[in-house]
């Protein structure tokens, strides 16, 4: 009886531990996706009101 419930709490046990680690990995992975998107990506709004105006040179 008490091998069984050690069998239990031990299977339950990696159980946890896998499924902990398994999240982790994921959200680590989509956190450096948002942060590859943000630091190469291109802004998707390009103002073009103000500026400065174009010279012309001759």
């Amino acid at each position: 009886m008490v091998r069984a419930k050690l069998i239990l709490i031990a299977i339950a046990t990696i159980l946890t531990i896998g499924s902990a680690s398994a999240w982790f990995i994921i959200s680590e992975k989509q956190a450096a996706q948002e942060r590859r998107a943000r630091f190469f990506g291109s802004p998707k709004a390009y103002p073009t009101s103000g500026g400065e105006k174009m010279k012309l040179e001759w």
